[in-house]
């Protein structure tokens, strides 16, 4: 019981936040730690991993039109480039998590500019609320 109401709250988080994001823009994106999340997924923790923060992803792209294959693309250049040089920091989870969460945040930011020049649009502005974005990305990486 404990953990079917935890799957709802948590799935009314996914899809009322984002619906919240684009109301109030002082609310961080979180993009970086679903990331993680999805990563956490592929090393093999579990669906739940997986499926949630693509739900999320999903939504935030509906509401906010976001790239969702942007979000996907970082993820996986990061597993593949850099995530073998990182896991040697194994016994510090929050470094591992924080340098992570950092990481996709930054390459997302660069292909969503990449993206913005090739196609003469900008999805997102560099203000310093993506900064503030960023660094409460990397406080929820660190508390997970």
């Amino acid at each position: 019981m404990k953990r079917f109401l935890l799957g709802i709250v948590l799935l009314a988080v996914i899809l009322i936040y984002p619906m919240l994001i684009s109301i109030y823009v002082t609310l961080p994106l979180f993009i970086g730690f679903a990331g993680y999340l999805v990563l956490q997924g592929i090393e093999g923790r579990g669906w739940p991993y997986i499926v949630f923060p693509m739900l999320y992803l999903i939504n935030l792209e509906i509401n906010l039109s976001l790239p969702l294959l942007m979000t996907l693309l970082a993820v996986l250049i990061y597993y593949f480039l850099l995530y073998p040089s990182v896991l040697f920091l194994k016994r510090c989870r929050s470094c591992v998590a924080l340098i992570s969460v950092l990481a996709i945040d930054l390459i997302y930011f660069g292909l969503i500019m990449i993206y913005d020049f090739i196609f003469a649009t900008q999805s997102i502005a560099v203000n310093p609320l993506l900064l503030y974005s960023l660094a409460m990305d990397a406080i929820v990486a660190v508390l997970l």
